[in-house]
Parts: C-alpha cells; structure tokens; sequence
C-alpha cells in the first residue's frame, strides 16, 4: 500500500470516499490549505484516535502539512493506533504547484505566520541577539552559536525543535471549540 498519495490523485477522488486531515498549526491552515481539509494539528491527533479510527472505516484517510514531513509522522503516529493513511506527497505547497485550488479561512484578529516563517524569524532574532550582547559580553554569542547548532541538527535530522515549541504558544494552538468542531466532523 503506499505511503503518499500524489495531488492530482487526491484531486481526482470522490470528496465523500476521502478525508483530509490537515495537521499543520490553525495559522498555516487559514493561510491556505486543500479544499475540505479538516484542521487537526499534529499534536491534538491522539485526542481524536477513536474519532479517526471509526472514520478510516468510513474513508481513506489522506494527512497534509506544509511540505510532507510531518503528514509522514502524523501516519507513522496513526499507524501505530491500528489507522490506515497516507500522506499527501509534498504537501499544500505540492498541491499549489500543481495548480489546484487552495481555499483560506477567516480568521479574526491578526493573520498567524506559517510555522518557517516563525522558525526563521525567532532564530534570526535570536542570532542577532546573540552577536548584539557579544560586543558587550564574549559569552553572549553562545546564543547565536546554540542557535545556528539547532538548526544543523533540524537540518540533519528533519525535526524542528523550535517549531515544537513555538508551536505551544496561544496563537498557534486551535482555538477551544475547534478540536469539538473536528470531533463532530470525524462522526459526521
């Protein structure tokens, strides 16, 4: 059975025999996601395993993040809960580029930056504040050094520490009724 499923193959299936799960922030998904993906971020999935699971039954169940990598965790994870997916290969930016249609949700309040662009804001920030307290104090370019550190590690292990954590901050969690909303959607 494969792994990923490529966008033209997701496009081309009946929206009622297929369930798009997005598990990108509530940020990234009002920026631009596929047509009928539910919003579940990659961190609420084991709240909703028996909605999930009793939904796989019902529909193939096909995972979508930014670029693919954590859609390929967030299927390892259901995998291992007994669930069958796959993942949309390269992700919304796949989709994009292949042309199709990407949908946007309202927000209220200020637009969320998708997760890289937080990730390379924060360690950038962090950079400079490192090398800025350096002039002052020579150990306060451990700041920058630890940062450029976390980032060869991100990049040679394909995880993102940082957008772990700042994926913990309020404006990128769901809001309180969202994972209700999803819950209701899974049965539904």
């Amino acid at each position: 059975m494969p792994t990923t499923l490529a966008p033209a193959e997701l496009h081309a299936r009946p929206a009622d025999d297929t369930l798009v799960i997005d598990v990108r922030a509530p940020g990234e998904y009002a920026a631009g996601h596929v047509p009928g993906a539910l919003n579940i971020p990659s961190e609420h999935l084991d709240m909703l395993l028996p909605e999930l699971r009793a939904a796989a039954e019902r529909r193939r169940i096909v995972v979508v993040c930014a670029a693919g990598q954590r859609s390929a965790a967030a299927c390892a994870r259901l995998a291992e809960a007994g669930i069958d997916a796959v993942g949309l290969a390269g992700g919304t930016q796949g989709w994009s580029a292949d042309g199709l249609p990407v949908n946007t949700a309202q927000t209220h309040g200020r637009t969320v930056w998708a997760m890289d662009r937080q990730v390379r804001f924060t360690a950038g920030s962090l950079v400079l504040l490192g090398l800025a307290l350096g002039r002052r104090a020579p150990r306060g370019r451990l700041l920058a050094a630890g940062v450029a550190s976390g980032l060869v590690y991100s990049g040679l292990s394909n995880t993102c520490g940082m957008a772990a954590v700042l994926g913990k901050l309020p404006f990128n969690r769901p809001a309180p009724h969202a994972l209700d909303t999803a819950r209701a959607a899974l049965r539904g």
